[in-house]
């Protein structure tokens, strides 16, 4: 099958990546994450994605729209549910993307992490597919999450300390 990978950063797609290859799936990557937070931060995952990319041997579609104000606005008045939103975002466009471009099907390196809302990404995802007509290829990733992160530190590859938003920024390095 030839699928979509919306790519979140480059250690939480390596796993994902050598699944998909090895169970003969072509895999294109699909960077598009305008949650990050601050600029800095968004770079760094970006050159980790195109780095992980060029040694997997993994093609990599990049939407370097950082529409940082849109996601912030969608959010800053909904703390509650701002996961929710920042998956339906980044997953409709993956799924426009995929039907855009001829893909078989699309799925999502969110599905790798212990830390995401598993079942809810599952849900936001299959909607997407619905909206664009193009399959959601399932697969929970998160049984390789420790094989993920002992070949992102043998990569060398930016290791990232939190999701991605200001308000994960927050969590992570605002202790009370």
């Amino acid at each position: 099958m030839n699928i979509l990978l919306h790519i979140c950063c480059g250690p939480c797609a390596l796993y994902p990546i050598k699944t998909l290859k090895d169970g003969s799936h072509n895999v294109t990557g699909f960077f598009y994450n305008h949650n990050i937070h601050p600029y800095q931060e968004y770079k760094k995952r970006l050159e980790s994605v195109v780095k992980m990319g060029e040694e997997t041997g993994t093609e990599i579609i990049c939407n370097d729209d950082y529409a940082l104000e849109e996601f912030l606005k969608a959010v800053a008045n909904n703390y509650d549910d701002r996961c929710s939103y920042c998956y339906s975002s980044r997953l409709n466009v993956t799924a426009a993307q995929a039907a855009a471009k001829g893909f078989e099907a699309f799925s999502s390196t969110l599905l790798y992490s212990r830390y995401q809302k598993h079942e809810e990404i599952i849900k936001t995802a299959e909607k997407a597919a619905e909206n664009y007509g193009v399959k959601f290829y399932y697969e929970d990733f998160r049984k390789g999450w420790q094989e993920g992160i002992r070949i992102s530190k043998e990569m060398g590859l930016y290791r990232q300390q939190y999701c991605g938003c200001i308000y994960s920024e927050k969590e992570r390095y605002f202790q009370v």
